[in-house]
């Protein structure tokens, strides 16, 4: 018998993907667990029609990122961060204090878990701070570090 399936299961195969199945498999284990669908026209179509509409979504979100990798590469952010003298700074800058500054002055939402910081930002001045913004696009990002 042959179905969709609904979930990933392990052995058998990935959610949406059209497999075939013992009858007594997908009748008394798959169906009633609602773990997958009967491969029948309307299923199928349906099932075109959402990878269609994934991949098209895909897409657009690929395009926004790069989009957004570009706007990144031109922006400088500056961040006023407290300070003991001498370019040091009684903390370090993080990655949420950027990402509310990019916010704020350039109107960009970028969230904070994206923004990597491969060391602690501990003394005043110029960073380029790497951005991962999803299908394998990082961004770069120069923070200006300023002390307050």
């Amino acid at each position: 018998m042959k179905v969709i399936l609904l979930q990933d299961i392990k052995g058998k195969g990935k959610k949406g993907q059209c497999i075939e199945a013992s009858d007594g498999y997908a009748r008394n284990y798959l169906l009633p667990r609602k773990l997958a669908v009967e491969a029948n026209a309307d299923n199928l179509n349906t099932m075109r029609m959402n990878d269609k509409a994934a991949q098209e979504k895909a897409a657009k979100e690929r395009a926004e990122a790069m989009e957004l990798s570009k706007k990144l590469k031109s922006v400088t952010v500056t961040v006023a961060a407290k300070g003991g003298g001498a370019g040091r700074l009684f903390g370090a800058v993080t990655s949420a204090e950027i990402a509310e500054a990019l916010k704020v002055q350039h109107g960009v939402v970028l969230d904070k878990r994206r923004i990597v910081i491969d060391e602690p930002i501990k003394n005043t001045g110029t960073y380029t701070l790497k951005c991962k913004l999803g299908y394998e696009i990082t961004g770069e990002l120069t923070a200006k570090i300023v002390e307050q």
